[in-house]
């Protein structure tokens, strides 16, 4: 049975390229989340209008804790706001769960995180308020355009990791 869960790790064509490839994940699509209007556009984000973060919508069949153990190897959790060269609100992170019983799971891989590190991480973890797809040119995007800018290391997703 597959769960779904929405990871917002700054850009969000990085991110998609590298759960797209992870074992275990079934579906991405990126859009955007937990802002304050509805049906937002690209260009409401980077005008300051909408206030949502870019996120991607991920099905997976893996463990949870193991698919967020992915999330926390190619973010910087410790930054607010910015990931890469991507400075704003939309670039946050955070975690978006649809289901209540994620939660105490979401904690637990956060709280094991900060003690490795000995610091607190800004990842907003809240259930998911709203959501829009993004547009279509931003699906697969670094498919797409196999040149685009990723501020994810996509070397990081180990070979027998991959599908």
């Amino acid at each position: 049975m597959s769960k779904e869960i929405y990871l917002a790790g700054g850009c969000f064509w990085g991110v998609e390229a590298y759960f797209s490839n992870l074992k275990g994940v079934l579906e991405t699509e990126v859009g955007y989340a937990n802002g304050n209007i509805l049906n937002p556009t690209y260009q409401d984000l980077i005008n300051g209008v909408a206030t949502h973060a870019e996120v991607v919508k991920v099905k997976y069949e893996i463990k949870l804790d193991k698919l967020l153990e992915h999330f926390f190897r190619i973010i910087n959790p410790f930054i607010l706001h910015r990931q890469g060269n991507d400075i704003g609100i939309q670039y946050r992170t955070g975690i978006y769960y649809l289901n209540q019983d994620d939660l105490p799971i979401i904690k637990k891989v956060i709280r094991e995180f900060e003690a490795q590190h000995s610091k607190k991480t800004v990842v907003e973890v809240l259930p998911l308020k709203n959501y829009t797809k993004a547009e279509e040119y931003h699906q697969d995007y670094l498919v797409k355009n196999t040149r685009g800018y990723c501020h994810v290391d996509l070397s990081l997703l180990r070979p027998e990791e991959r599908k």
